[in-house]
């Protein structure tokens, strides 16, 4: 049996898509939908049951033949301001997934973050040293102490426990994200209400407009990843997954013009005031970790990520992968 909590959410429910596909279906859904469209993510899926976040403790112990948590579910804004509410969604109700998980036998997959490396001053190793990283919001503080608790606190270890340091990801199911869905997403809608794209101008000296630069990574590698570490039990630890590949904002704008058959037409705009100190200009993923444990699969660039994204759900009435 499978749990995937955040299951209607973005990334959680792609991976209730892609396990379907390889014809598993005793998955337990959790997630916290309310009254949120986030249902529709779930519509077409097989699953057992979907149970909600705040009786998920309750019914776990009730659950037989558990192989692996994959823990997606989280307060995944970098803009949210109550700490506090970040700490007991990201911190403690992970926390104890991980002692269960250690206690019971299950293994253990979840979502860590980029936005863990800061400013990307020191690079995106993740062979680096974690305690070091500075970290420019409460999101990826939360993250990120999720993280040092597992390198210094944990007594106990799951029969396989991973880490997923996602960057930039962007894909079909985003729409529930809102203010926080990718730039192709806003993009295309931009596209078809005014005819053009609107980014940020840049606020750094010596780079331009839309060259603010981030690793884009389709949430359908994300999925590939994840199933192969599902094959791979032997496989542990915190590891980016990114593309390896940075490609700027422009980049990004003009190849959802290009999936559209458009010429490209972007137009600049001021970043608002409180994102200026807290905007990464640079990421990309160091893969090699990754890669020296045997995941060898090709990762999409923004041209053919984007071209598959915009084709294929976001043109067909946002159809729902």
């Amino acid at each position: 049996m499978y749990i995937v909590t955040g299951g209607a959410g973005f990334i959680g429910s792609c991976i209730v898509k892609t396990l379907n596909d390889m014809g598993i279906e005793d998955i337990i859904i959790v997630d916290n939908i309310n009254n949120t469209d986030k249902w529709l993510n779930i519509r077409n899926k097989k699953y057992i049951e979907y149970v909600h976040k705040s009786e998920f403790f309750t019914k776990l112990k009730n659950y037989e033949k558990l192989d692996v948590i994959i823990h997606m579910g989280a307060q995944s804004s970098t803009t949210e301001r109550d700490f506090d509410y970040l700490w007991k969604n990201n911190v403690e109700y992970t926390k104890a997934l991980w002692n269960y998980c250690a206690q019971h036998g299950v293994r253990f997959i979840y979502a860590s973050s980029a936005s863990t490396y800061g400013s990307g001053e020191d690079g995106f190793d993740d062979r680096s040293d974690i305690d070091k990283l500075m970290p420019l919001n409460g999101y990826g503080y939360s993250k990120q102490i999720f993280d040092i608790w597992v390198k210094h606190q944990a007594k106990e270890f799951p029969k396989q426990y991973v880490g997923l340091k996602f960057f930039n990801v962007y894909g079909p199911n985003e729409y529930c994200k809102g203010n926080m869905a990718s730039m192709v997403f806003h993009g295309f809608r931009q596209i078809e209400s005014e005819g053009e794209i609107r980014l940020f101008r840049s606020q750094r000296e010596g780079i331009p407009d839309g060259c603010q630069m981030r690793d884009f990574v389709y949430v359908k590698d994300i999925c590939s990843v994840i199933m192969w570490l599902l094959a791979h039990e032997e496989v542990n630890g915190l590891f980016n997954v990114g593309t390896g590949q940075a490609q700027s904002f422009k980049e990004l704008a003009e190849a959802t013009f290009y999936a559209l058959g458009k010429e490209a037409n972007i137009r600049y705009i001021d970043m608002p005031s409180h994102l200026v100190d807290k905007y990464q200009y640079y990421t990309q993923a160091e893969m090699e970790k990754l890669r020296s444990v045997g995941y060898t699969k090709p990762f999409m660039d923004v041209k053919k990520g984007v071209t598959d994204y915009v084709q294929n759900y976001l043109d067909k009435g946002f159809r729902i992968y």
